[in-house]
């Protein structure tokens, strides 16, 4: 055989311009191009030789890291560097059991980051596994059964209902195809197929002319042409996104790493501040050395990741009973400070469950009532249950949606599902809410043959005998209005078709973007055993007009309207048409861009044609894209993230997975999710719904606002007990705390004491307020204010019941640094009640809505009382027993401040209402 240029081309590896043109070009064309014949398809040996020159159907993973790099990576922070140096200090000391317990932690916290990104990387694998796993060729001119993964560029394969496609195919022969390619498009309802060419430039969900990698056959039959394997698929182009987005940090983790890397400077300058002042005064080398490694381990803040870790990790428990599974422990951060929402919409915002919700039939309009599969519900007539006894057209449009059905709705614990097509489910549900039997009917009114859909028809016709002998009718309204030639009335007679009036209330129901179906009917001749399109071609009666949609959520409305006045935007980014979009996200209440009205949707084709620098300011304003392919979410997210937006990305197919992955955080469909989506996302949701996203973010703030609290709390005890050896260094005193003593200060108070808070109930008003802006620090001027204080107030008391207990009374050392460690258990156990609101007064949260930090002091003072009384923790820690009256002396100490801390918070608390009150007046 002749084989011209471009077919010398084409044998080389399939280039994507290639890749994205199978769709415009005719099936002749594509045949000629791969050199097959559709009938005999490729013989062995040039199968043989493609695949050698193309590879195994298969995608190639990303070459990753090896486990002990990553695992070694796990250790590459400024702050864990910090515990590290705490460890090699301590052991340098040569408290050995000290050295241990950080080291410990150290390891611990590698180990949870190991695992969780682990799990992450199984994404690429999911991407494998959804390749299915035996394909139907024809080869040699004869069918046979081969592994997916052998199939070639070329080759002729055959599917049926139930097959997945195993690779991208260029469709030459379908009859009646219709494909589920929710997965990889996002729209939700089966896609028919068909052999014409398409538009070079048409997006993903609106390739007719072919058939994708993973996507499902729900109907019907099909031959189509190999021409993309492996990495040449959608599927493989989905993979390489995955695999290129970028993994973005949170804006904790940001803010916790910028603080580290500060801290750590702040540490090692002080320390060398130290031992050069001490040096320059002739102190003893020695002497001078243990005196900087007390400063710094007085300034790590050991206890501070572990605490983030284990905060976390109640937020994600917490999460879970909200129905939201957190893969990554940090997502339950970033919740917190989401301020856009970019939903998929089916099954998300919407019950994906096609419903009947308006009929028109003999010139009157029926709403139908009740929503889903659950045959529950009634047609109503202006808000009263309709009779169908005075209205014929209306009961004959009933049966006929039921009767020329192949589809059935069945019940399974308590979950009514569909089989077969979910719009051909919806027809059902709605006469059964009628009160029609379907196995009475079809015993009245058996049927006797059908012609079943046809993309090119748009119809389907089933003949009926029993009583009459009736053939019923349904499909595209201009299909069914042209085989009319009058319309059914109330009374059952024979009335003029007004095409105009039906067309307009067509338009109407459309635009609320309705799915409409038109009805039609004719008596069949006696004795009629058969039905062709010849016998629907003319002399239908006209029975009316079936609208559907897959509703809104009521509990995804009330949740999105929660977000947004919490400051959240919520955009829909979905595979369905512009108009079904639109419709859906008004009546769920989606605030953006509006034309004539209606919220303006952009297309994937709009799309395409926007520039990167002009998206930026389309993806702020518009909050609906519909018909979007996967490339066009993936760069929907990115321009968010270049506005400063946290972006939070749902998604359930394998489409979703690069927006997934590049999102701050993703979250994927429990029940519809692919496992790509799943294994890409940092959150799954078990339900599928939106309202638990809201709930998760509004956790996610909770737990953002604790480890605030943690943190405000935790700051003022490592700042207190630097300045305390500071000024041992200035006065030339002893040092009042040994290094050994303030690792148990920071490592026991940080879990008995800090930890209470995260138990701290949400605060009220909690999704009143904007979100946090991301690059706003967790230390604002207000607390950064408060931490000086309460620090001062540590210095202040720490250094002055250690000199009157040295000076005065003329203690011992030990005793002495007993009274200075002490004062610092107990005066943050007195701060941790304060910080229990960073902002509001103890009235407004309630004096004991957290028991557990009444509970944490106590275990905190019981562990001091055997830190101080117990003989074996006096020979560890160089402790002494205090007497009553000491103790009472650092309790006064206590009392005085928390009444400081209360006074400062109410003088601030007061002052912030007032600017917030002078604000809003001058806004309005």
């Amino acid at each position: 055989m002749h084989v011209t240029k471009e077919k010398q081309q084409i044998k080389e590896p399939i280039s994507q311009d290639r890749h994205h043109s199978w769709h415009s070009i005719a099936a002749e064309e594509a045949l000629e191009l791969l050199d097959v014949s559709a009938q005999e398809g490729l013989t062995e040996e040039e199968a043989q030789q493609r695949q050698q020159r193309y590879g195994l159907n298969v995608m190639t993973p990303k070459k990753q890291q090896s486990a002990f790099v990553r695992f070694l990576l796990q250790f590459h922070q400024p702050l864990i560097y910090i515990l590290l140096a705490a460890t090699v200090v301590t052991f340098t000391l040569e408290e050995y059991i000290d050295s241990a317990v950080i080291f410990a932690v150290v390891f611990i916290n590698a180990i949870i980051g190991y695992v969780q990104e682990t799990k992450a990387l199984a994404a690429i694998d999911a991407l494998a596994r959804s390749m299915t796993a035996k394909a139907q060729v024809i080869r040699n001119g004869n069918r046979q059964n081969i592994k997916a993964q052998e199939l070639v560029p070329g080759d002729i394969v055959l599917v049926q209902s139930g097959d997945k496609f195993p690779a991208d195919v260029r469709l030459l022969q379908v009859r009646d195809l219709k494909v589920d390619e929710s997965a990889l498009t996002g729209e939700s309802v089966a896609v028919e197929k068909k052999t014409q060419p398409v538009a070079k430039d048409d997006v993903l969900g609106d390739r007719f002319s072919m058939g994708f990698a993973s996507t499902v056959v729900t109907y019907g039959q099909a031959r189509g042409l190999v021409v993309g394997t492996g990495d040449h698929t959608e599927v493989g182009k989905i993979q390489k996104a995955i695999s290129g987005a970028q993994d973005l940090e949170t804006p904790l983790t940001k803010k916790i790493k910028e603080f580290s890397q500060l801290l750590l400077w702040v540490i090692l300058g002080l320390a060398a501040a130290v031992f050069a002042v001490e040096i320059s005064r002739g102190a003893d080398w020695a002497d001078t050395f243990m005196v900087a490694v007390a400063l710094a381990v007085g300034a790590i803040p050991e206890g501070l990741p572990v605490a983030v870790t284990i905060m976390l990790a109640l937020g994600v428990s917490k999460m879970a009973k909200r129905r939201a599974i957190i893969r990554k422990l940090v997502a339950v951060e970033t919740l917190g400070s989401t301020d856009v929402i970019c939903s998929d919409k089916t099954g998300t915002l919407t019950e994906n469950q096609m419903t009947v919700q308006q009929i028109v039939a003999a010139g009157k309009v029926y709403a139908v009532h009740g929503l889903g599969y659950r045959p529950e519900g009634h047609i109503l007539e202006q808000d009263q249950k309709a009779d169908l006894s005075t209205n014929k057209a209306l009961e004959q449009l009933l049966i006929a949606g039921l009767l020329c059905n192949d589809s059935a709705v069945k019940e399974e614990a308590d979950k009514w599902t569909i089989e077969g097509d979910p719009t051909e489910g919806a027809l059902v549900v709605a006469a059964q809410k009628a009160g029609f039997e379907r196995k009475k009917l079809e015993q009245e009114c058996p049927r006797k043959d059908a012609i079943p859909f046809e993309s090119e028809q748009q119809y389907m016709a089933t003949l009926h005998d029993g009583a009459r002998h009736v053939i019923y009718l349904k499909g595209a309204v201009e299909a069914v209005l042209d085989r009319c030639r009058g319309m059914l009335l109330a009374n059952g007679q024979e009335g003029p078709l007004d095409t105009d009036a039906i067309n307009k209330q067509v338009e109407e129901m459309a635009s609320e973007g309705l799915r409409v179906l038109a009805f039609a009917m004719a008596e069949a001749p006696d004795g009629l055993s058969g039905i062709s399109h010849e016998d629907t071609r003319s002399g239908l009666l006209f029975l009316g007009l079936q609208g559907m949609i897959d509703p809104p959520r009521q509990e995804a409305v009330e949740a999105v309207r929660l977000c947004q006045l919490a400051g959240i935007e919520v955009k829909m980014i979905t595979g369905d048409h512009a108009l079904t979009a639109s419709a859906i996200a008004s009546k769920i209440g989606l605030r953006g861009e509006t034309r004539n009205g209606k919220l303006v949707a952009i297309t994937g084709k709009e799309l395409q044609q926007i520039e990167d620098k002009d998206l930026e300011d389309v993806a702020a304003h518009i909050s609906v894209f519909a018909r979007v392919s996967p490339d066009q979410k993936l760069r929907l997210v990115k321009a968010l993230q270049a506005r400063g937006h946290v972006v939070a990305m749902t998604g359930d197919g394998v489409n979703d997975g690069p927006a997934l992955k590049q999102a701050n955080i993703g979250i994927a469909m429990g029940i519809t999710g692919t496992d790509v989506a799943k294994d890409a996302s940092d959150m799954v949701l078990t339900d599928d719904n939106f309202s638990s996203i809201e709930g998760a973010v509004e956790e996610g703030r909770s737990v953002f606002d604790n480890l605030t609290k943690f943190i405000v709390w935790t700051l003022p005890t490592n700042l207190g007990e630097g300045l305390v050896i500071l000024a041992a260094v200035v006065l030339g005193t002893q040092l009042p705390v040994q290094p050994v003593q303030l690792l148990w200060i920071n490592m026991t108070t940080a879990v008995l004491l800090g930890l209470t808070l995260a138990f701290e109930p949400k605060e009220p008003g909690i999704m009143d307020r904007p979100p946090r802006p991301p690059h706003e620090p967790i230390m604002t001027r207000d607390l950064i204010m408060r931490t000086l204080l309460v620090g001062t107030l540590l210095l202040i008391a720490c250094f002055s019941l250690y000199l009157y207990e040295r000076r005065i009374l003329g203690t011992n050392i030990a005793e002495a640094r007993t009274v200075a460690t002490t004062v610092f258990v107990v005066l943050e156990s007195f701060y941790l009640i304060s910080c229990r609101s960073l902002v509001r007064p103890m009235r407004e949260i309630g004096f004991f809505t957290n028991k557990w930090v009444y509970y944490g002091i106590a275990a905190m003072f019981f562990c001091q009382a055997l830190f101080i009384y117990l003989p074996l923790m006096n020979t560890l820690f160089s402790s002494a027993p205090l007497d009553i009256m000491q103790v009472l002396r650092i309790l006064g100490a206590g009392v005085i401040l928390l009444l400081i801390v209360t006074i400062e918070k109410t003088i601030r608390f007061r002052i912030n209402r007032r600017k917030e009150k002078e604000k809003a007046v001058t806004e309005s």
